[in-house]
């Protein structure tokens, strides 16, 4: 049930997948060769220049990540001292205004990645906007995910919601759909959105031995594991992918393509990997998705 925006064309994924067979070393240099040829495309090139900059400014701003998570308190919600366009949320879909947001960012990141985004959605009048960090020495997506789910759970019980939204970027979207999809999170999550997330696997993790970003391998076990069927996940995911994201190789494996799950695949042309969760076009459209709380497909 997947809703592709654009179909991105490349090197056939069986071809990509099988090079694994023929050992470590020749699987990461087809990944290299893969990841150079994409790198020197005039719009990968452009998207780089633009990441360099959002890059600077992220990087000024990490070290603030370190001191701790930011969280939105879970208050009643009023409309005192709202501006107009958060008033009108509220007004037309209250809801939709309340329902708790949870951010999870990438690898190696924090929580300050998502400021101009969670700033953005503070004006758009959604009020509850929380971020789940995790170490960048986790070893594992399956431990991290329940420890998600712990999270969620105690989100849930502080703002009186039944359900939540999840925001993740890179990593932080792949350990939400796990979350999601085999560990029953489905009945606490109502829309999944991924940003640059590596769906189907990064051919990119050949090239380091860390064992996290192993199982980030088209053909790691954790990637069998999410093709298992999911015939009664109820959760939306939209999954925002781009032409110019230099992490995930070859870069349609952003994409969620599941029989079992109800996904939309949102295509980006020129925004690198980093540049995601900080770009104008990605803001907007998560702003209007997570607006209006439709009934979920049963």
């Amino acid at each position: 049930m997947s809703a592709e925006a654009v179909e991105q064309p490349g090197e056939p994924e069986a071809d990509l997948a099988s090079s694994s067979a023929r050992g470590g070393l020749w699987a990461a240099l087809d990944g290299l060769r893969y990841g150079a040829r994409s790198a020197l495309s005039p719009r990968v090139l452009q998207g780089a220049a633009v990441e360099i900059g959002w890059l600077t400014t992220h990087l000024a701003m990490y070290p603030l990540g370190l001191v701790g998570g930011a969280g939105s308190r879970a208050d009643r919600l009023t409309l005192d001292g709202l501006t107009p366009a958060q008033r009108g949320l509220l007004v037309g879909d209250v809801r939709a205004a309340g329902t708790p947001i949870l951010l999870a960012h990438g690898i190696v990141d924090n929580h300050t990645v998502f400021a101009l985004m969670r700033r953005n959605l503070l004006r758009r009048g959604f009020s509850r906007i929380h971020t789940f960090s995790y170490s960048p020495l986790t070893l594992d997506v399956r431990s991290t995910a329940e420890r998600m789910a712990a999270e969620v759970e105690a989100l849930c019980r502080e703002s009186g919601s039944d359900q939540i939204h999840i925001i993740g970027h890179s990593l932080g979207g792949l350990i939400a759909r796990y979350y999601v999809q085999r560990l029953g999170g489905d009945e606490r999550v109502h829309t999944c959105v991924t940003l640059g997330t590596p769906h189907q696997g990064t051919i990119a993790a050949r090239l380091l031995p860390w064992p996290l970003v192993k199982q980030l391998r088209p053909e790691s076990d954790l990637m069998d594991e999410l093709a298992e069927p999911a015939p009664e996940c109820r959760t939306k995911f939209v999954a925002f992918y781009s032409d110019a994201d230099q992490l995930i190789v070859p870069q349609r494996r952003a994409r969620v393509r599941h029989p079992d799950l109800i996904a939309e695949n949102v295509r980006l042309r020129g925004v690198g990997h980093m540049s995601l969760p900080f770009h104008g076009e990605v803001v907007h459209r998560i702003t209007g998705v997570l607006a209006h709380l439709d009934e979920q497909v049963a």
